[in-house]
């Protein structure tokens, strides 16, 4: 095994205190003795490794070393013990988050009260007021700051006191011994859960908890466009943390009631028109409804079904941008029926003209079936 510093960390004379800390990081996961599968060698080459970053990482250390080489490197320290910076303890205290180790910050630390959780709420809309946009009220029942006690859930004259069980910290750390040192976990405080703060005497109204719940109505602004199954998020309307903690987010979930004119396709609308054969043949001049109010509807005439007129700009608002899709009609053409004795005269006239071919009126078709069961039936036997 090499025995240079440098060449244990795979980089040059001159090399950053960067370049050092990142070749130490990647070195250090791969032969960690935790992780690593290479048995005994890989753990003496991570303490190798790991002496060789304690000392070059320093630069009065790292001074020492190139000028007289891993014997001197610790001399006025006082020992093996000033090469590790106080021991393998340190050692893994650096590696795992320490604060003067690679991997600095990560240890946890108490953030104050805790957050509240999310809530979810659903609101109901006409199609319109999902196309058009609208102002409604959503009143759910949320844990809100107990008004008694301000939020701290102490009662009133009396304030929280620091949990001794964790010295205000919200954590408590557990150390256990290694074959390499001294290893320390940290876990939320069960006393002050994790908050680093007791109550003695808490409030009566919300028991400690610093909140209470009740009924709040917020008015929820729904853009124009939305659909079916689209949710809001209100932040910050959400149920309050414990303890004065910062409140969650409200989720408003949007269910959007059908129409009986329209449907939608995206953001455009489509409409189903029924035609009569003698618009649809002869044409038409409608008074067509849309969302917006009447617009004049052409139909040449000869429209068959399945033709399908577009009223640009007449469809649902683009909810993140501007414009609006199109208004589509879809034509169906539906044959008369429940004719009169009049009305049948002129269609066989029609059929007549055009040289179609139908079936004969009722009473004669009744006729034609009587004689053809009294002219060819057979002889009987």
């Amino acid at each position: 095994m090499a025995t240079d510093y440098y060449e244990l960390l795979g980089v040059n004379r001159n090399a950053t205190e960067d370049e050092i800390k990142r070749a130490y990081r990647v070195l250090a996961r791969e032969l960690h003795p935790d992780t690593s599968v290479g048995g005994s060698g890989a753990e003496e080459r991570f303490k190798a490794v790991s002496q060789a970053y304690e000392t070059l990482r320093d630069p009065e250390r790292r001074r020492r070393y190139d000028m007289f080489g891993p014997e001197r490197v610790a001399a006025g320290g006082g020992g093996q013990s000033d090469v590790f910076g106080g021991g393998l303890g340190d050692l893994f205290d650096a590696f795992f988050g320490g604060a003067q180790g690679p991997f600095a910050g990560s240890r946890p630390t108490r953030q104050g009260p805790l957050r509240g959780a999310d809530a979810e709420v659903v609101l109901e809309l006409s199609f319109e007021e999902a196309v058009f946009g609208a102002d409604k009220e959503v009143s759910p029942r949320l844990a809100v700051i107990c008004a008694t006690c301000s939020g701290h859930g102490a009662r009133p004259g009396t304030t929280p006191t620091t949990c001794t069980a964790c010295g205000g910290a919200g954590e408590v750390r557990r150390a256990r011994q290694t074959i390499l040192g001294q290893m320390v976990t940290a876990s939320p405080c069960t006393r002050c859960r994790g908050l680093g703060e007791v109550v003695s005497s808490p409030c009566p109204d919300c028991r400690g908890e610093g909140r209470v719940t009740e009924a709040r109505t917020y008015t929820v602004e729904v853009p124009a466009g939305v659909d079916h199954g689209s949710t809001l998020r209100l932040t910050g309307r959400g149920p309050a943390g414990p303890r004065g903690g910062p409140a969650g987010d409200l989720y408003v979930h949007l269910s959007v009631k059908g129409n009986d004119r329209f449907r939608r396709a995206g953001y455009d609308l489509v409409h189903t028109l029924h035609l009569p054969v003698t618009q649809a043949a002869l044409g038409a001049h409608l008074d067509f409804e849309t969302l917006d109010g009447p617009e004049d509807l052409l139909v040449p005439p000869g429209t068959q079904t399945g033709r399908t007129f577009r009223l640009r700009g007449r469809g649902v608002p683009h909810v993140e941008s501007r414009g609006r899709g199109d208004l589509l009609v879809e034509v169906v053409v539906d044959a008369p029926t429940g004719l009169s004795a009049a009305q049948e005269e002129l269609m066989r006239q029609l059929a007549t003209e055009r040289g179609e071919e139908v079936a004969p009126a009722e009473g004669k078709l009744l006729s034609k079936i009587r004689s053809a069961f009294s002219s060819g039936g057979g002889s009987e036997r």
